[in-house]
């Protein structure tokens, strides 16, 4: 009701509070929400955006949840303790477990199964920082009435696990974006229920019991339902040399009779739910419903039904998080035959942050989904961003409708408290300059772009260079429309600016100029395509100029590349480990890992990242394809690429901490950066 009359807006850039004097004597009467659950997070948001909060961090995202509504959302920070704990008891020594455990912000991905021991040994001391974390996030979540999704065991376990049980039925998985391939115990063998028992019980002691309980087995990755549990089938996936054998899962899934795939499919479901019940008898399994769009040759409806067929109904919760990108699953499949589940949007991939989400979009499918009588046992809704802290204007205005607030109204109704809540004025000008933002940034539902060509990264200057950049295509959503809206709410700004109003412009003035550096990007690597030297440095200087003047503008936003290393550096207690942490929180954001496409999968629009590592690969391949137009020979771009990736390398290294500093006059920055961006 406060930010509906303009007098409270919470967010991630930060809060605005007017007078609550002469507040109206007004009883709303009850606030309820057509959905019983409201959820928030993905598992992916814990290495992406939280691997170095603190508690001050985590209680603030708390207190935005409960803001907003949020009653289940993920709580995955601390688990690491338990792991340990149960395979020490396994009998695994302390260096084999810290060699299996992945760094900081790369665990969730060894949660889910993908990878294992990347970057390690995982830190004793983070360890025992998060096991302290995670009890006083329980707690805060508990009282506040939440019921917070936990994990559990999803068969994952150690190399040095699986090789001291060479009886037991451990597969060798599939290498997933070119990462080793991990080991994962069959439901079926013995010593699946007792891992999964023990983990729950070791669990609930250090951390007190749960409701819902979190274990996605198959994230991204093929079940081996083509093998009978021999040890001939055990050497496909066992064996370290078999890789390519476990990558052809898929294949000899395919050519098994319908009825033994689905028969082995269900065994798989029935045994991780009573895994799970085992130690938690009333306890609900969860798992996210992201497999089921991003795998659709495997998981067909045929084969989703045989998965959750010998679970409970009432006792199974599906996270269906992916609607803004694999839309419809839950039609396909009846509702998940008549499983509990809960509807959503990842929104946000990898936390990169371009200015994008679609906000009719959000209103009209809701508005289709309430009272839809094809939507079985839909029971709630909820936002799974990937990483947070962008596009705050999304999650405000989705977990709105959650609460059935502005669904039938047009959106001007809805952003006129809004914009009066954040920035202390809502003129009629400031209004329309905002649907006009709206028309131009917020009418994307997904950012296309960001995994163009098997490359990832938001915009064509944070992609790893390549000839192709020559025909990267134009950005989604209505340009003119944006800079129309941006003019006119700088327009429609008081003077001096309102923190957050500035905040904002900064945003999407960010934007609006990175989307011209990408136009001037790829002008460069056309013309030099074409040996046309001179149109070549002239797009090449002005792309220059442009990411070394956004690079100055977005200094004083919530994050800029030093505040994610300090963040980085803060936990670590030894020198050593300080500088660890610090690559690790570098690679996370550029290089990622592996031999797949991962590359700048979590680009991130910050001041340190546009002059200090983006410009700079590009600059020199730039440098390259110039040099050989010049001396009319062709362009050696593998050359090229390896001198870029041994950039990457040593920046990496480097130990720079990249300080943030904001411009002195954002008003005056904003003309500058906008102005070189206006160029013709």
């Amino acid at each position: 009701m406060l930010q509906r009359q303009g007098r409270l807006s919470l967010s991630w850039e930060g809060d605005r509070h007017a007078s609550l004097r002469g507040l109206p004597d007004l009883d709303s009467g009850a606030v309820t929400s057509p959905f019983a659950l409201r959820a928030y997070l993905n598992t992916c948001t814990f290495g992406y955006t939280s691997p170095w909060w603190d508690w001050a961090r985590w209680s603030r995202e708390i207190d935005l949840m409960a803001a907003r509504g949020v009653d289940t959302p993920l709580a995955m920070e601390g688990q690491e303790y338990v792991w340990a704990q149960l395979w020490r008891e396994s009998g695994l020594a302390d260096g084999e477990i810290a060699a299996s455990l992945s760094a900081a912000p790369f665990l969730p991905w060894q949660r889910m199964g993908n990878i294992a021991g990347y970057r390690a040994p995982l830190s004793a001391t983070w360890i025992a920082r998060k096991h302290r974390l995670q009890g006083q996030i329980l707690a805060r979540m508990r009282a506040l009435g939440m019921k917070p999704i936990l994990p559990a065991f999803s068969g994952y376990v150690p190399e040095a696990f699986a090789r001291r049980h060479p009886e037991a039925r451990i597969y060798r998985m599939r290498a997933w974006e070119g990462f080793p391939g991990t080991y994962w115990l069959d439901p079926s063998d013995p010593l699946f229920a007792k891992l999964a028992r023990r983990f729950i019980e070791i669990y609930t002691k250090t951390y007190g019991p749960g409701e819902y309980y979190l274990a996605d087995a198959f994230n991204e990755m093929v079940p081996p339902i083509a093998e009978d549990g021999s040890d001939a089938a055990k050497a496909s996936y066992g064996d370290s040399t078999a890789n390519s054998a476990a990558n052809s899962a898929a294949t000899r899934a395919a050519a098994l009779p319908p009825q033994v795939r689905d028969a082995r499919l269900a065994a798989y479901g029935e045994r991780l739910y009573a895994s799970i019940t085992a130690a938690a008898p009333r306890a609900t399994w969860v798992m996210q419903g992201w497999l089921f769009g991003a795998d659709k040759t495997f998981w067909t409806p045929e084969a989703i039904r045989a998965f959750l067929s010998r679970v409970p109904n009432e006792r199974m919760l599906i996270l269906d998080i992916g609607n803004d990108r694999y839309p419809g699953i839950w039609a396909r499949t009846d509702a998940f035959d008549g499983k509990n589940w809960v509807y959503g949007y990842v929104h946000n991939y990898g936390g990169s942050n371009p200015v994008y989400g679609d906000l009719e979009f959000y209103r009209r499918d809701l508005g289709a989904l309430a009272g839809n009588p094809q939507a079985g046992h839909l029971r709630g809704f909820g936002l799974f961003p990937e990483g947070l802290h962008s596009n705050s204007i999304v999650y405000a205005y989705a977990y709105d409708l959650a609460w059935g607030q502005s669904a039938q109204a047009p959106l001007a109704e809805w952003l006129r408290p809004y914009l009066r809540a954040r920035y202390g004025t809502a003129s009629p000008a400031l209004v329309a300059a905002w649907q006009d933002i709206v028309r131009g940034a917020y009418a994307t539902r997904y950012w296309s772009p960001r995994w163009w060509q098997e490359e990832a990264g938001a915009y064509l200057l944070f992609k790893r260079p390549s000839l192709l950049g020559a025909d990267y295509p134009p950005a989604p959503g209505d340009r003119a429309a944006l800079h129309q809206g941006l003019a006119a709410l700088i327009a429609a700004a008081p003077r001096p600016w309102p923190r957050l109003l500035a905040y904002d412009i900064v945003d999407l003035a960010r934007h609006e100029a990175s989307l011209r550096l990408d136009q001037d990007l790829s002008a460069a690597v056309a013309a030099y395509r074409a040996g046309d030297v001179a149109r070549g440095d002239a797009a090449a200087a002005r792309a220059k100029a442009l990411a070394h003047d956004i690079d100055a503008l977005i200094g004083g936003q919530q994050e800029t590349l030093g505040s994610w290393l300090a963040q980085a550096r803060a936990y670590g207690t030894t020198p050593a480990e300080q500088a660890s942490f610090v690559t690790q929180a570098k690679a996370v954001v550029t290089v990622w890992g592996g031999a797949g496409h991962l590359s700048d999968y979590a680009s991130r629009a910050w001041q340190g990242l546009y002059r200090g590592y983006y410009w700079p690969r590009w600059a020199l391949f730039l440098e390259d394809q110039r040099a050989a137009a010049i001396a009319h020979r062709p362009f050696d771009e593998a050359a090229s690429l390896a001198r870029i990736r041994a950039f990457e390398q040593e920046w990496l290294s480097d130990g720079k901490l990249w300080p943030g500093q904001a411009p002195a006059d954002p008003a005056a920055a904003v003309a500058r950066v906008l102005a070189e961006a206006d160029h013709d």
